[in-house]
């Protein structure tokens, strides 16, 4: 550190050299990613509210009164509005809170276990490990959806907690979450479900005329959701979000904490110190798009999800993983290695998901049909590239 402080415009100017080889949601190239450019107004006002810390709530009771409106406005349309939670910083850390609550509530278990499928999100991993936590990973249908026979098989009495994936990461694909329910029931087993993708994309889907599955709170067996406002949600980072159908699970990874400003309090989130500008820009967006403006940006990204699916069916050498259910594409390749794939459209300056056997597009506000047709104009040379 230098013993003089060095002017600002010196540092901007060093920040802008330094960055600008960075990827940028303005250019369009960003494909695989779940986080897109967060809404302007929800930027200005995470802006104003930078200093407010919802870790210590008798400082900010206005911002907590918010948080709370917040999760009740995002439960609204899981379909429980009574509902309680968190905002957080994401999904790994409302998974892990989730998980935690569901080995607290069983410490009849001395060797708790979780079961999910294989398309699980890694935080589920983190959470294994953190809270020592067997992991049992069932297997999947030639839909990519967990195979709700083995969820049976996998069953012992040392679950603790079944995970169902609405938006897998790979493939945006919702596992049958009914049929888990029911499982999840007649076995008095806590079931969370991983929307943090989902969640902000399925109920305004089937408001504008998809057929969508049913996954959230009008479940019974259904006991808490991740859905990140970050994601879908189009809030600045981080905004995650945790969902619990009764507020009493939060008993179970509260602990007090006597020593804050703002008077004696509890903490039932990983961390202690936490973004109130977070919930406010959630709690502002919600109220500021309603449910038409989140409609008509889900209807104009699987408008370009569907374009984009279409158009693959005319490339030469790839062809779709399966019909996509969300604004997210998987693209396999019987004649090329998808990772030589993933490395050309590297080069071409094009940020696309590279998993084992697919790529991986994201179709997010952020982009437009120019930047669809300009990545189709680039895979289709990248693919003429290896057939050489």
């Amino acid at each position: 550190m230098e013993e003089e402080g060095i002017p600002s415009e010196r540092i901007m100017k060093e920040l802008e050299e330094r960055t600008r080889y960075d990827y940028t949601y303005d250019s369009g190239r960003i494909l695989g990613s779940m986080i897109s450019k967060p809404h302007k107004f929800a930027v200005e006002v995470y802006n104003k509210y930078l200093e407010r810390n919802l870790g210590d709530p008798g400082l900010c009771p206005g911002v907590t009164e918010l948080e709370k409106e917040a999760i009740m406005l995002i439960g609204s349309l899981l379909h429980h509005p009574n509902a309680t939670g968190n905002i957080v910083t994401g999904g790994t850390e409302a998974n892990l809170m989730a998980m935690a609550i569901a080995r607290n509530m069983r410490n009849d278990v001395s060797k708790p276990s979780i079961v999910m499928p294989k398309s699980a999100h890694v935080s589920f991993d983190k959470a294994s490990c953190l809270l020592r936590l067997r992991k049992v990973k069932v297997g999947l249908d030639n839909r990519f959806k967990m195979n709700v026979t083995e969820l049976r098989k996998s069953i012992t009495k040392d679950t603790v907690a079944i995970i169902a994936v609405a938006g897998t990461t790979a493939l945006g694909v919702v596992d049958p979450i009914e049929e888990i329910s029911e499982v999840a029931e007649e076995n008095n087993i806590y079931l969370h479900v991983d929307a943090a993708f989902g969640g902000f994309m399925l109920p305004f889907l089937n408001e504008i005329g998809y057929e969508t599955p049913r996954f959230d709170f009008s479940l019974r067996g259904v006991s808490s959701i991740t859905t990140d406002p970050h994601k879908m949600g189009f809030c600045p980072i981080p905004s995650g979000g945790i969902l619990f159908r009764k507020k009493n699970y939060t008993k179970y990874n509260s602990v007090k904490v006597p020593y804050l400003a703002g008077g004696i309090t509890t903490q039932g989130t990983i961390v202690g110190t936490r973004s109130g500008a977070s919930a406010c820009a959630v709690w502002a967006l919600l109220r500021h798009l309603g449910r038409k403006g989140f409609r008509d940006i889900v209807k104009h990204c699987m408008s370009l999800t569907d374009y984009l699916a279409e158009k693959i069916k005319y490339l030469e050498g790839v062809e779709l993983t399966i019909p996509p259910t969300l604004n997210i594409i998987g693209i396999r390749s019987k004649e090329h290695d998808i990772r030589s794939i993933w490395k050309k459209l590297r080069e071409k300056r094009w940020a696309v998901g590279g998993l084992k056997e697919s790529l991986r597009i994201v179709v997010l506000p952020h982009i437009q049909r120019e930047h669809i047709d300009a990545f189709l104009g680039d895979l289709q040379s990248v693919l003429r590239e290896l057939r050489t």
